[in-house]
């Protein structure tokens, strides 16, 4: 659950972007500046979460695994630095937060379909 719930905040982050490049208005700037908040906590949360499922001694470690925690710190990393760009100037912020939203998107999804595709059928993690 908590890797997924950032999912459609990053997109909501990358669609008010895209609003504000095409619009120029400043309000959606501070709307995907409080989606990415919200999309941070959501995704430090599940790197945090997939880092102690990772080192715990009962747990088998394995590539796939490995991979999804580096794909998510990878994003939880990126999404960051799109927040710090997202607290600059409005006319300061694009192409380089429109930029970094779809590429954090990009990422924030394929983390999440690493970390459905290591379950198994009828396991629970």
């Amino acid at each position: 659950m908590l890797l997924a719930s950032s999912l459609p905040l990053f997109l909501g982050a990358l669609l008010s972007d895209w609003a504000y490049s095409s619009t120029y208005l400043v309000q959606w700037l501070n709307f995907a500046s409080w989606l990415i908040a919200g999309a941070l906590v959501f995704a430090g949360a599940a790197l945090l979460w997939a880092a102690i499922d990772f080192f715990r001694a009962d747990v088998a470690r394995d590539r796939a695994g490995a991979l999804s925690i580096l794909v998510l710190l990878t994003t939880f990393v990126l999404a960051f630095i799109n927040a710090l760009v997202h607290a600059k100037d409005g006319w300061a912020t694009m192409p380089a937060g429109l930029i970094l939203s779809i590429v954090v998107f990009v990422l924030a999804l394929f983390a999440t379909w690493l970390g459905f595709s290591t379950l198994r059928a009828g396991a629970t993690r």
